[in-house]
């Protein structure tokens, strides 16, 4: 690491003990890919009911996304990931005893809306606590921590798929749950909020012990904004809407690139590609989910390097061009078989270095302190409906479209991705908060 860029160690602490909601993040969106195989036995279920029990966590995203904004930027980031923990702890609960489609919808929603305020708090926390020249970095670290819980629910899920104890599939997640609510009690909130409401010494005191290289300009030029000035009116200033259509666009282009239906349905689709049993399925699930840890260590290396745009479009392209493969080799009447797993990977790569952690990152970057929290809140509203819409609509494409065709549409969507980047997305790399915003304002 460069001299003068060393990170300091509280800086790190708090950067681990918040990414755990990431790695819960992770694990209850991936859980279900393989838990869904034997509780379609147990409980047979239609189609429908099994998009319902996948997309039902979405739904509390939404709800956590809508509220999630507001409670960081009220009571604090701290006190939204301590609300996020014990969310965790009661739908896991819920899942690991349930014995109806009722209760397993019930446990899904809480986690869903755990899921929800993870997803904003997470990085807003993160990108409040980093110096400028590490932000991407450290905010990206969310991102591996949700690969990380990914390919711990396909791991788990491969480890009790001989005796289909998909309780245990779901049980394992009281682990990072209890050991971040454990972990809260010594971290403190960021330096932006106490500022926001006007706790100037405490603010200085964190930033010595985060910021020992420079104290970040941003926080400070904002001193003089009251409770006040942070109403929601201020989401539709000049400065705020162009902000505004960047972190919604990419936002909603994370999730019709159709990244959810290979995290959901990944078994599912080497199943249509020849693996006929639930264990050999999640066995090459397995695959993707160590490649997406692997790719998105590079990521984190590269993106305060090269910087953001460049990695969005490399990934991008990529993404569009391992879907159209995948499609033309369904469409061969002998069947795709490793070259389904290979194409997959090949999308998951791209996806890890591009959209899957660009995307957090560059709306925890983007919005004024005034409005960062509720701002961040609807972009992440747009995440999950979109994210909600994909998974509630991928196995009925199937069935109306084709599995070729379908994955072709998500092609074309990628390219529309592709379009957005280039012509709207800014380089944020380097640039300190304030920077940032000023940049929107002469825009």
């Amino acid at each position: 690491m460069r001299k003068g860029s060393k990170i300091p160690a509280f800086t790190l602490f708090v950067t681990i003990i918040a990414a755990f909601g990431g790695l819960l993040f992770g694990y209850h969106t991936a859980v279900i890919s393989g838990a869904l195989l034997f509780l379609e036995n147990v409980f047979n279920l239609s189609i429908f009911e099994q998009q319902i029990i996948v997309s039902t966590v979405l739904l509390g995203a939404l709800l956590g996304a809508i509220f999630g904004g507001s409670l960081a930027d009220h009571f604090g980031r701290r006190a939204a990931l301590f609300l996020t923990s014990f969310l965790f702890i009661i739908g896991t609960y819920l899942l690991t005893s349930a014995y109806s489609i009722f209760e397993l919808i019930v446990g899904r929603f809480i986690t869903g809306v755990g899921v929800g305020l993870t997803s904003l708090v997470v990085p807003l926390y993160i990108a409040e606590m980093s110096p400028s020249k590490n932000r991407g970095m450290l905010v990206s670290f969310n991102q591996f921590a949700i690969t990380i819980g990914i390919l711990s629910a396909f791991l788990i899920n491969y480890g009790f798929a001989r005796e289909s104890d998909w309780r245990w599939m779901f049980g394992f997640a009281f682990i990072p749950a209890v050991l971040q609510l454990i972990g809260l009690f010594f971290i403190t909130d960021t330096p932006s909020w106490f500022i926001s409401h006007g706790k100037k010494a405490k603010a200085y005191d964190i930033l010595e012990r985060t910021r020992k290289i420079r104290k970040d300009e941003e926080v400070f030029d904002n001193k003089n904004i009251s409770r006040k000035e942070a109403k929601f009116k201020h989401l539709f200033d000049e400065s705020v809407r162009p902000a505004f259509l960047v972190g919604i666009g990419l936002s909603i282009f994370q999730q019709i690139t159709g990244i959810n239906t290979v995290i959901y349905y990944a078994p599912r689709i080497f199943q249509l590609a020849g693996f006929e049993t639930a264990r050999s399925a999640i066995l090459a699930t397995l695959t993707v989910g160590i490649v997406n840890v692997a790719v998105t260590i590079l990521a984190l290396w590269l993106i305060d390097r090269i910087g953001r745009r460049p990695l969005l479009i490399v990934g991008t392209l990529g993404m569009a061009a391992s879907l159209a493969i995948l499609g033309i080799f369904f469409a061969i009447p002998t069947g795709p078989g490793f070259i389904a797993v290979i194409s997959v990977v090949a999308y998951v790569c791209f996806f890890a270095i591009g959209l899957g952690p660009i995307a957090w990152l560059i709306i925890s970057e983007i919005f004024p302190l005034r409005v960062r929290g509720r701002a961040m809140g609807v972009a992440v509203f747009f995440n999950w409906f979109s994210n909600y819409i994909v998974s509630l609509t991928f196995l009925s494409l199937i069935s109306a479209l084709g599995i070729s065709l379908t994955f072709w549409v998500y092609t074309l969507i990628c390219f529309l991705a592709l379009w957005f980047v280039v012509r709207k997305v800014p380089e944020t790399r380097g640039k300190s908060l304030e920077q940032i915003q000023k940049f929107w304002q002469k825009r």
